[in-house]
């Protein structure tokens, strides 16, 4: 029996067994903590959506990017917006399919400014057109919103160019954002959900993204069937091996006939 579990194509099994096993349980766990993770976003979303509003300076300062635990709280400021250094927002989505977010800096009394994204607008003709976006309201506005932390590589996925046009970009990178302000800047940047007076016509409200947890809970668990999977493909491959080989031995000889014998016995024929 040994030496059929040892055979060439058993071995090849055996092995096989032992890589597939450990990556599914390995692939399981690696699922359950991506789903971990994303219930920890998600939680802390929902808890900081719920708070009330604070001053955007007690979660924010001038040099110094927003707290990731801060993420989506909502922040008041007050100021005059400075159009003159609005930035358009590319490839971002809205109602009408891709298009802008206009980017504009908040600045207050102290003169310190903070940037707000005022919304969404629509694209031109072309990727290159420069849509002119709704005007914002001149003088002093009350404004609320959602708080985060500045855009970048890693965190994003997008990347600035060099080859955009003149006021737009293609991530909230504050700190690069900040170097061509002529005032101090706080580090994250807003999201508007209220502004007043409130202008008419104004862009398109940016859409609240829900943090889903995904399907990583039940992709965890299909790692571990698949698992199970193959330790009990690998049970029934060498049961069966053995059973084929056990009745492979205990099959009797076939027996030769009496006249096979006789005619075996005598030798010839006599003439």
């Amino acid at each position: 029996m040994l030496k059929v579990l040892l055979s060439q194509r058993m071995l090849a099994f055996h092995a096989l067994v032992l890589v597939i096993v450990p990556s599914f349980v390995w692939l399981g766990f690696w699922q359950l903590d991506r789903w971990e993770l994303r219930s920890a976003s998600v939680n802390l979303q929902q808890g900081n959506l719920a708070a009330d509003p604070v001053p955007v300076s007690e979660l924010t300062a001038v040099g110094e990017d927003v707290d990731p635990d801060d993420r989506w709280r909502t922040v008041e400021a007050s100021g005059t917006w400075d159009t003159e250094h609005e930035i358009l927002l590319r490839n971002r989505d809205g109602s009408g399919g891709v298009g802008f977010h206009v980017l504009t800096p908040l600045v207050g009394e102290d003169g310190t400014a903070v940037l707000v994204n005022r919304g969404w607008i629509q694209r031109g003709e072309t990727a290159l057109d420069a849509p002119e976006p709704p005007a914002a309201p001149e003088g002093a506005v009350d404004v609320s919103g959602w708080l985060h932390f500045s855009e970048t590589e890693e965190n994003s996925g997008l990347r600035n160019r060099d080859d955009l046009p003149e006021g737009q970009l293609m991530m909230v990178d504050v700190g690069m954002i900040a170097e061509q302000l002529p005032y101090p800047v706080h580090g994250g940047y807003v999201e508007l959900t209220r502004q007043d007076p409130a202008p008419d016509p104004a862009p398109e409200p940016v859409e609240l993204r829900e943090v889903d947890s995904g399907m990583s809970a039940s992709y965890a668990v299909q790692w571990w069937v698949f698992a199970v999977v193959a330790v009990a493909g690998w049970i029934f491959l060498v049961r069966r091996e053995l059973r084929d080989a056990r009745e492979a031995e205990q099959a009797p000889g076939r027996e030769r006939e009496p006249s096979e014998a006789a005619s075996g016995a005598g030798g010839g024929t006599d003439l």
